[in-house]
């Protein structure tokens, strides 16, 4: 089934679950903000999505630009943040079966459903 990891105050997040609703396709929302990822969780999202931790990394997020930015952090540190700060995660993540994209923009999700 297809998963969609997804903020309802992003209106990219927002779009990608309207195009799945389109697309008539059984999938399920994940509200990442509430239901945490481990550190096991994301770095098999990252697997699927094929990129570094960094490139999932919200970058212009106040967090990350108090907290990390300038510093050198190993992949691990990176998935760590993102674990413990989940507004650091890139949205939405779309995953259906052993694929993953990050909806952005919106027609990327169309190459995996």
């Amino acid at each position: 089934m297809i998963k969609i990891y997804h903020n309802q105050r992003c209106s990219k997040s927002r779009q990608g679950v309207e195009l799945l609703e389109t697309s008539g396709k059984e999938f399920e929302i994940v509200k990442y903000l509430d239901s945490k990822f481990s550190k096991e969780s994301l770095t098999e999202v990252l697997q699927l999505l094929k990129i570094s931790p960094i490139d999932l990394v919200r970058k212009n997020e106040k967090i990350w630009k108090e907290n990390f930015k300038g510093t050198t952090m190993s992949d691990a540190e990176i998935i760590i943040a993102m674990v413990e700060n989940p507004k650091l995660i890139e949205r939405p993540i779309i995953i259906n079966k052993n694929k993953g994209v990050i909806g952005r923009p919106t027609s990327d999700i169309l190459s995996i459903i």
